[in-house]
């Protein structure tokens, strides 16, 4: 049994694969990696719901990228990093089987494994901003363990973060 973390995991490199390949589901690019995991039935629904709901959320999620990044046009962030946060803004908006703060700490970590030296701060700015901007956000914890450190994360989510990843590079 394959646990959250690895099936979120299997999430973001597929959706990072369907960017090289558009016309192949990410059902499809998905089943592909669960051959290689051993998952419950229970665990393969997840995957297969969260796959259709990124699929018909697609559309909206970019906006929110663009929206809350508005420095990093789409197109110019790291692919690893729209996968994750793809992800993320689906998990924070759209999931009811993860607490949105649970869904961005998740992300963040995806992010520091996959991503570049920036990517773990450019994530979690993205993030708490959609988070506080939408619905779910109740502002219940805001000074707990939010305060500052949300107000700098917001910031780092509107600027370039400095260094290019490997992803970035081969863009060009």
């Amino acid at each position: 049994m394959a646990n959250r973390h690895v099936l979120r995991t299997i999430l973001m490199q597929s959706l990072y694969e369907q960017e090289f390949h558009p016309k192949t589901s990410l059902g499809e690019i998905a089943e592909r990696y669960l051959k290689r995991e051993q998952v419950s039935d229970e665990e393969h629904v997840y995957i297969e719901h969260a796959a259709t709901g990124l699929a018909k959320h697609r559309k909206d999620i970019d906006k929110l990228i663009v929206k809350h990044a508005p420095e990093w046009p789409l197109d110019q962030i790291a692919s690893i990093d729209r996968a994750v946060l793809r992800l993320g803004i689906y998990e924070v908006l759209h999931s009811d089987e993860v607490p949105p703060k649970v869904a961005i700490n998740e992300a963040v970590e995806l992010a520091k494994a996959f991503g570049g030296e920036n990517s773990g701060s450019f994530v979690n700015g993205v993030l708490g901003t959609v988070y506080r901007s939408s619905d779910r956000y109740d502002g219940k914890d805001e000074g707990k363990d939010s305060g500052k450190e949300d107000t700098d994360d917001a910031a780092k989510a509107k600027t370039k973060p400095k260094t290019k990843t490997p992803t970035d590079r081969q863009k060009k």
